[in-house]
């Protein structure tokens, strides 16, 4: 009997998901456990692995397509199995038109595959003219790509195996850029949006300075708008901090740090994690740190607000805020209150690189208890986020900057140039209150100041 595909419900929530890319063809054999497709949540993009061996058959969506969760999108068959050809295809939503669940009427056969007649479409070739050897005759990518001057030629291989993001699709589109052009640095070769970007800022670049002899052309090139949906990622986003903005009453905090002993600190570890090989600590993994010794010693930072009841968590989960082309996403570090600095600097490092790359998976975005949000690197002094419920409180981080101060020394305040960082507290005012929020933020500056107060 064959193997349904299904559309993978990755969250709790979820309803749909959208269909990024097929990553393997009609009429392919796959193996158990290979990637075939990518999926796309309000949250993560991931890779589905098949669920057994065969040949995978009936491809019933396509790239872009909004699915409902358990859906039939393909089958796996074994050596001598069909497809039941009396299966209706699902008419599915794209991501700009609203979902629906009618069904269409059952072809009479499978005859082209989704991925086969959108490759043809884009090299101009009439699919009636292609001899089809999938499954019942079906035609395959492998058939068009022959049909048009077989698999040796250079320029439709390239279009037949192009791997490209949506947003860099999207894109290319709207700047009338063939995406076949541009270099891809994504995972395999696919192209990012900012692969695209790049493009289009040089060309608009030539097309400014635009040197004819000694004379430059002062013509502005024609910038034309466009719209983007909000989907996805961002309209998860919008949904959410709306909710968080209306139905949490924000209370904020805010305190300034002397780094000195910190960066210290870090530049002599990080000279032995260079000897030793290990990963190097990041301003963001000591903040990673900091907190998690902190929030086991006020319980109601680290807790979260269910209907009536406060439930205060008895590890720190961390999520460090992450920005990406389309959004914001936040990878949790788990546990962190009983990781080493070298281990959370790993982690970080390790799920910062795969958030960039679209590779976390659902385990990997959920359990947060606190969340980090670090700016420092954009070169912004100060800010203010908004908690993302059901957590209790967001800490804002700015950059370390120089500047003048007074300490105090045995022989009287002193003007001295010390690296002082910004940090604010957002918190749940129904949870915590503002006594609580300040000893929580006078352990933070202590233990920055003096780090080795951790080990007491």
């Amino acid at each position: 009997m064959p193997t349904p595909v299904i559309m993978p419900k990755l969250e709790m929530s979820q309803e749909t998901a959208v269909l990024i890319e097929w990553l393997v063809e009609e009429g392919q054999p796959v193996e158990k456990g290979e990637p075939i497709f990518e999926v796309e949540t309000d949250k993560i993009t991931v890779e589905v692995e098949s669920p057994a061996g065969g040949t995978i058959a009936g491809l019933d969506a396509q790239p872009g397509d909004v699915v409902p969760v358990t859906t039939v999108i393909a089958h796996i068959l074994a050596e001598g199995e069909s497809l039941p050809l009396a299966q209706p295809k699902t008419q599915h939503a794209t991501r700009n038109t609203p979902i629906s669940h009618e069904k269409a009427p059952a072809p009479a056969a499978y005859s082209v595959t989704p991925v086969a007649q959108r490759l043809a479409d884009d090299l101009g070739l009439d699919i009636s003219t292609v001899v089809g050897t999938g499954p019942g005759g079906r035609v395959t990518k492998r058939d068009v790509l022959k049909a048009k001057g077989g698999e040796g030629d250079g320029e439709t291989r390239r279009a037949g195996r192009l791997r490209a993001t949506p947003a860099a699709r999207r894109l290319a589109r709207e700047q009338s850029l063939e995406i076949g052009g541009v270099a891809g640095t994504g995972p395999r070769g696919r192209v990012q949006e900012r692969d695209v970007a790049d493009v289009v800022e040089r060309r608009l670049g030539d097309e400014a300075t635009g040197w004819q002899g000694d004379i430059i052309s002062t013509d502005l090139p024609d910038v034309r708008p466009s719209v983007a949906p909000l989907a996805g990622m961002r309209r998860a986003i919008a949904q959410r901090m709306t909710q968080s903005w209306q139905a949490t009453p924000h209370v904020t905090f805010t305190v300034e740090v002397d780094m000195t002993a910190a960066l210290a600190l870090r530049a002599e570890l990080n000279h032995h994690c260079e000897r030793e090989g290990l990963p190097k600590i990041s301003v963001t993994a000591l903040l990673v740190k900091v907190c998690a010794w902190a929030l086991k010693r006020h319980p109601y930072v680290n807790a979260s607000l269910v209907g009536e009841e406060i439930h205060l968590h008895p590890d720190a989960n961390i999520g460090v805020a992450v920005a990406l082309e389309t959004g914001l996403i936040v990878p949790v570090v788990k546990r962190a209150d009983r990781l080493g600095l070298a281990e959370i600097a790993g982690r970080v490092a390790e799920i910062s690189s795969r958030a960039r790359e679209n590779r976390l998976t659902p385990e990997d975005v959920s359990g947060g208890t606190f969340t980090i949000s670090n700016l420092g690197m954009y070169r912004i002094d100060h800010f203010t986020a908004i908690v993302n419920p059901p957590q209790s409180a967001i800490l804002a981080v700015g950059r370390t900057v120089k500047r003048q101060v007074v300490v105090e020394t045995k022989t009287g305040d002193e003007l001295v140039i010390r690296p002082m960082m910004n940090l604010t507290l957002s918190a749940d005012h129904r949870v915590l209150d503002g006594a609580q929020a300040a000893l929580f933020l006078n352990d933070l500056v202590e233990t920055f100041e003096q780090p080795g107060l951790m080990f007491l």
